[in-house]
């Protein structure tokens, strides 16, 4: 079976169990991707019933990084709903139910108790702060680790369909302070803080000191944009295929399933 980024994640942090980056990067991939939750019995609207596994007196909830690996464990089809790992930390959060993530199908499998779920939600619980500033002039971003561009590639694919792109420049705001920003272009009506939510994460995982980079919001008419794509590095956001009928429980990061 093919080897997938959280499988690459776990295995960097395993090999070096002591390396804060290592287990930095596997929660950032853990909750940045969409994971396939088992559940019970087919979603009622809104509302779904994990199927859950006790373990030395702790129930845990079982979750796959694909849907192959889902239906190997369930052997054969079996209801499911795709959720951000960050929402599903969410959901669970303070249930005193753990997380099982691809077990006996992967080597990325492990149990994770109620308290990890908790840490996730916490490290993830505070807001990028909003502010305004003039700016100046767009440069060529610089100094930036490779661990914080690895997960802004990763988040902004998992953005799919809330933006066109985005662009990641230096920036010189007026007064000679200077920064880096994430310049998206074409935002979705109402995905701005779900972007910038992700982008903060990506700040979170990697260590880098929140607020470090901005995050700024541009029509493609708009000159700025021009500007951004001469010095900036380009990310493109994936663009779902249109699908007619309603999105199924959990495909939407700004109206998540409830428990039951």
């Amino acid at each position: 079976m093919t080897e997938t980024l959280l499988d690459q994640a776990h295995a960097a942090m395993d090999a070096a169990p002591e390396n804060e980056a290592a287990r930095l990067r596997f929660y950032d991939v853990l909750s940045g991707s969409e994971l396939f939750l088992l559940l019970e019995e087919e979603s009622e609207g809104e509302t779904i019933k994990p199927r859950l596994f006790p373990v030395d007196g702790t129930e845990f909830a079982v979750v796959f990084d694909t849907e192959a690996r889902l239906a190997q464990f369930a052997e054969g089809e079996a209801p499911y709903a795709a959720i951000p790992g960050r929402v599903l930390a969410e959901m669970l959060n303070g249930q005193g139910i753990g997380l099982g993530v691809n077990l006996t199908v992967a080597p990325s499998e492990m149990l994770l108790p109620p308290e990890a779920i908790s840490w996730i939600t916490d490290t993830l619980s505070s807001s990028p702060e909003e502010g305004e500033a003039n700016i100046e002039e767009f440069l060529s971003p610089r100094g930036l680790p490779d661990s914080l561009l690895v997960s802004l590639d990763s988040r902004l694919a998992s953005a799919a369909g809330l933006a066109r792109f985005a662009y990641l420049v230096g920036v010189r705001y007026e007064g000679g302070a200077m920064g880096h920003m994430l310049g998206v272009v074409d935002p979705v009506a109402g995905a701005e803080p779900s972007i910038a939510r992700a982008v903060h994460a990506a700040l979170t995982f990697s260590g880098i000191e929140a607020g470090s980079i901005d995050v700024s919001f541009f029509r493609a008419s708009d000159p700025m944009s021009a500007a951004l794509a001469k010095v900036g590095l380009r990310f493109d956001l994936p663009q779902p295929e249109e699908k007619e009928g309603p999105k199924a429980p959990g495909r939407d990061p700004n109206n998540p399933p409830k428990l039951r």
